[in-house]
């Protein structure tokens, strides 16, 4: 069992930035791939960034050149760099880990940007 936790939401501006930090209770060396999801009220849960084991990256459009996703295997710990942000995109942000046929989410951290 992997639990995720992840920290570093909060309330901006928009055009600020945000960098949000999921720390996993294990080793990633096991994990194929790691991921940033978000659910604003009323609308699904929806891919943000994904990279995997071998640090191949996936950006939904509505954030690509504006958000990073990135590893650090010595931390056990996933960031997702936020640039630029948007109304749009105040939501709640899900930590995902995928490690063999299991998937585990964390708890979720807000991201409130105001215009």
């Amino acid at each position: 069992q992997v639990q995720l936790v992840e920290s570093g939401g909060g309330s901006v501006q928009a055009g600020g930035s945000l960098r949000l930090s999921c720390a996993a209770s294990e080793s990633l060396f096991s994990i194929i791939r790691m991921g940033w999801y978000r659910q604003a009220p009323g609308k699904q849960r929806e891919l943000v960034a994904t990279i995997t084991s071998v640090g191949s990256t996936n950006y939904a459009d509505s954030v690509r050149g504006r958000s990073t996703i990135s590893i650090d295997n010595a931390k056990d710990t996933v960031y997702l760099q936020m640039n630029m942000l948007k109304p749009e995109d105040t939501a709640v942000y899900y930590c995902l880990a995928v490690a063999g046929l299991n998937a585990f989410w964390g708890q979720g951290t807000q991201v409130t940007v105001s215009s």
